[in-house]
């Protein structure tokens, strides 16, 4: 159970970074009133911080229950493969043998810290 909470919060987290990243796609000024305006006003920066709240708690339930030095690096490694094919597949982000290489290193560390 603590596992199946633990991959849903990461999938809620990966989520949230792209919703974010999909409603700040079209906002081109600074940091200011404005910037505030334009997050406070769209649906979609707003749906990804609900995302991240709900990543937030199944990750703190998560935490009661496993060592931290096994669901930290499950929680930033897999959720650092899931943003980066979420970033390749709907953003056209670039991904180089070198990011490949990089997340296939992050999966088999995985692999040795989930054991």
């Amino acid at each position: 159970m603590t596992y199946l909470v633990l991959f849903v919060s990461l999938i809620f987290n990966a989520l949230a970074n792209v919703a974010i990243k999909s409603g700040m796609r079209n906002y081109t000024g600074g940091i200011n009133l404005g910037f505030i305006s334009y997050v406070i006003k769209n649906p979609t920066v707003i749906a990804g911080l609900s995302l991240f709240g709900f990543a937030f708690i199944g990750y703190s339930f998560v935490l009661s229950k496993l060592q931290l030095s096994i669901a930290y690096p499950i929680m930033t490694g897999a959720g650092f493969l899931l943003v980066s094919v979420f970033s390749l597949l709907l953003f056209n982000e670039s991904f180089n043998l070198f990011k490949i290489l990089g997340v296939i290193f992050i999966f088999i560390g995985i692999v040795f810290l989930s054991r």
